[in-house]
């Protein structure tokens, strides 16, 4: 069953193009199917990338899935027009009376700065609350991650003496979680960060489990025991040229930036190996059906 989006989304015409099953809204509701309501929270600069890449990842499943845009009202992008965000997003306001079955948390270009002087953080603790009792189960990536382990648990994060950039291999820790079903050993997740979380304190966090994890990355996925909060560390739902396009971007504005790591074949920027594909589809894919679909109440 497809994702279900307005049609002037720009990422409407980008999956169809892909061959991705996505409906509109109009077609949907001819359909006796309740669908799974998905809510976004989208607090990376560029929206529509982002938006596309989330969006052709919950399109692989049979489930019909209507997705909900959220922004901050308390900060004000500068990537992003106007129009589109008034168009395509809500603010926290317009939906705290709402319950969605899932929710997905993005990361953020604000690593480096303390929680609290984040512009939005207010307003983020308050969507992660109301995700807490309103939703029933998020995914929270990157700085997004980091962000709800030092709302939720006090674990903070610590700064790297590089930049954490490239394809790292990562292997389950847990054997027979639903999350990692149909998973190898050993599967790869982009990585893009100049800060970690303080692996120590989550280890010692009764409330977490590690799902996953790297021997140069770090951890790569846990989870709290109630299975309503999981934490990517990465981004698996990048898509093919994203590293590239970052590095070319520091690149050209003089930052001391190296290759991303296992990613251009033999140094060939035309050449890049997309070794995540399928673990990004695979996550995406038995959390929708597991630990959102599978116990979310048919009412909402």
């Amino acid at each position: 069953m497809p994702i279900i989006i307005p049609k002037d989304l720009p990422a409407y015409a980008n999956l169809t193009n892909e061959k991705i099953f996505i409906m509109d809204k109009t077609r949907a509701a001819n359909q006796d199917i309740r669908p799974i309501e998905i809510a976004i929270l989208n607090l990376m600069p560029t929206k529509e990338e982002t938006e596309t890449q989330l969006l052709r990842l919950l399109g692989n499943s049979p489930l019909q899935v209507n997705i909900t845009f959220i922004k901050t009202a308390s900060y004000a992008p500068t990537h992003t027009s106007e129009d589109h965000l008034n168009r395509f997003y809500k603010d926290i306001d317009d939906v705290k009376k709402l319950k969605f079955d899932g929710m997905i948390v993005t990361g953020a270009p604000v690593e480096t700065i303390p929680f609290e002087d984040v512009k939005y953080w207010k307003e983020l603790t308050e969507i992660m609350d109301f995700a807490e009792t309103n939703v029933t189960s998020t995914i929270y990536i990157c700085w997004g991650a980091q962000a709800a382990l030092y709302h939720k648990f006090g674990i903070g994060k610590e700064v790297l003496p590089k930049k954490m950039f490239g394809i790292f291999p990562v292997h389950t820790v847990v054997e027979h979680d639903m999350l990692l079903k149909g998973m190898d050993d050993v599967f790869y997740i982009p990585n893009s960060r100049h800060t970690r979380v303080d692996e120590d304190a989550v280890r010692k966090c009764k409330d977490i489990i590690i799902l996953a994890e790297s021997d140069i990355s770090g951890i790569a996925i846990c989870k709290t025991h109630d299975n309503k909060s999981f934490f990517f560390t990465g981004h698996s739902e990048y898509d093919r040229e994203t590293l590239k396009k970052e590095y070319l971007r520091d690149k050209n504005k003089g930052l001391d930036i190296e290759e991303p790591v296992n990613y251009f074949v033999n140094g060939d920027l035309d050449n890049i190996n997309m070794s995540w594909k399928s673990t990004a589809n695979l996550l995406f894919y038995n959390w929708l059906n597991y630990y959102v679909y599978q116990v979310t109440p048919f009412e909402l």
